[in-house]
């Protein structure tokens, strides 16, 4: 039988990243929380938590600590199912994979819908996000890969759209006589980090060939928009950010009628299915707010 006051130091320490962290949250010392993990540690005969700065899981801790974050929400959700109110509970958190830009332009929506639990919110590239999923470092992950994650569940949340978007400066800058391949390879881009592959994409999509671009790199959605007002570059933003912009004549598409769509899946584990179901429902109204209709 675990103890379960044992396990939540744990997690608390993985969770904040140190122990001194992890003592103000529990309303313990350092020392209590050390001896904590310590009596964890021996009574299972396995190193748990690497010290550092970040603390991290070592492979049996990460399990452990999955472990911990299900078992509370299990039980929160319980506590709804049974009806009980009068005892003051501790909100679970649930750790979920998202892209920037679904962060950017709908997640906080969902996350304002629930208030019976706390975030911990992992960020990665679209087609990437599931992996942590695979890896069984989060519950739930909103990507870009429609692909069964062994033990979980999927649902299209429709797409995201895109517009290759510059200022008008820039383009009467670089792209006097058009938007062409040529240009394309002399005019700075901005890249959001080495994962993003939307603008390859959109060169590919509407050009029908691969071009190799000078970029920024800029690992944030907001500076995106930014970046390409202030005409240092230009970027795929998300069309929900850039449309007022582009109406009122700061920002202009690259090509005309040229969008690129970016499907969305939320990926949830059946383990914890019952107990974020209220998070899976924030998720459906949220998106379908912003994205576009999933194909059918």
């Amino acid at each position: 039988m675990m103890d379960y006051a044992l396990l939540d130091a744990l997690a608390t320490v993985l969770r904040s990243g140190s122990f001194e962290k992890a003592a103000r949250l529990l309303g313990l010392t350092p020392s209590a929380v050390s001896q904590r993990i310590k009596l964890l540690e021996e009574r299972l005969g396995l190193v748990l938590v690497v010290r550092g700065q970040p603390c991290t899981a070592t492979p049996a801790g990460q399990k452990l600590f999955r472990h911990a974050e299900e078992v509370a929400l299990l039980e929160n959700s319980l506590r709804e199912e049974i009806g009980i109110t009068g005892i003051a509970a501790e909100r679970p958190s649930i750790r979920i994979a998202v892209t920037a830009d679904s962060l950017a332009t709908w997640f906080v929506s969902a996350m304002a819908a629930v208030d019976d639990c706390l975030f911990d919110l992992v960020l990665d590239d679209q087609d990437h996000s599931a992996e942590w999923l695979r890896r069984g470092e989060v519950r739930a992950a909103v990507s870009g890969d429609s692909g069964a994650v062994q033990g979980c569940d999927n649902r299209p949340l429709g797409s995201l759209r895109y517009l290759a978007t510059a200022s008008p400066a820039f383009v009467r800058r670089w792209f006097p006589d058009g938007v062409t391949p040529a240009a394309l390879a002399a005019a700075p881009c901005l890249t959001f980090n080495a994962k993003d592959m939307l603008q390859a994409r959109w060169i590919g999509k509407v050009f029908g060939e691969a071009v190799a671009t000078p970029t920024h790199w800029l690992p944030s959605s907001e500076a995106f928009v930014d970046a390409t007002l202030a005409g240092i570059g230009w970027g795929m933003n998300p069309e929900v950010l850039v449309r007022d912009l582009i109406a009122e004549g700061r920002l202009v598409p690259l090509v005309a009628d040229a969008p690129y769509d970016v499907p969305l899946y939320w990926h949830w584990s059946r383990s914890v299915q019952p107990a974020i179901r209220g998070i899976t429902a924030a998720v459906i109204e949220a998106s379908g707010a912003v994205l576009l209709p999933p194909e059918t």
